[in-house]
């Protein structure tokens, strides 16, 4: 008799293991739409277009109201010259509201970064009214004069380029 080696059985490639279908994730795996947290933040940068208007709450924090217009430049499909201006309304608490107050006037130049928030009332006549506003968390006055007198280095506003002009499109 001929003796034969021992030889170990082949093992099938490695394929991960399935889980059953009546196996049910851990609650602390799954992943939902529901759990992933969502972004509000708005950043504006533009002009003044009044004095700030600033009051106090009942329990005596200050809030501070005032509009900012930011415009944009572009050129249309013809090569006519166009400008863009959206208005904003912002809002702003506490001490941040004392200093916009003092500091800012029309044609101030700012940068605001908050959150985009709607309100709701009902008016005079009984309707419901809506506005979306933007509660400022961090104003930044960006112009160094009082008057509003743009700073040496943004005199022609964003430049505009021609999608020709665009190396990486």
């Amino acid at each position: 008799k001929r003796r034969q080696k021992h030889r170990p059985k082949r093992q099938p490639k490695h394929r991960p293991k399935r889980r059953p279908k009546n196996l049910k994730r851990s609650p602390q795996k799954r992943r939902t739409r529901s759990s992933m947290a969502g972004l509000n933040k708005v950043m504006v940068i533009g002009n003044l277009g009044a004095d700030p208007e600033m009051r106090y709450t009942a329990d005596g924090s200050a809030v501070t109201n005032f509009n900012v217009a930011a415009s944009r430049r572009y050129t249309a499909s013809d090569g006519e010259r166009k400008e863009d201006t959206e208005w904003f309304r912002i809002v702003v608490f506490a001490k941040l509201a004392e200093l916009c107050n003092q500091y800012l006037q029309k044609g101030r130049r700012v940068y605001i970064e908050g959150r985009l928030q709607t309100r709701s009332w009902e008016g005079q006549d009984g309707q419901k009214r809506y506005t979306t506003e933007v509660v400022a968390q961090d104003v930044q006055f960006l112009d160094s004069k009082p008057g509003g007198a743009p700073r040496a280095d943004d005199q022609d506003g964003p430049m505009d380029l021609e999608p020709e002009d665009v190396p990486f499109e």
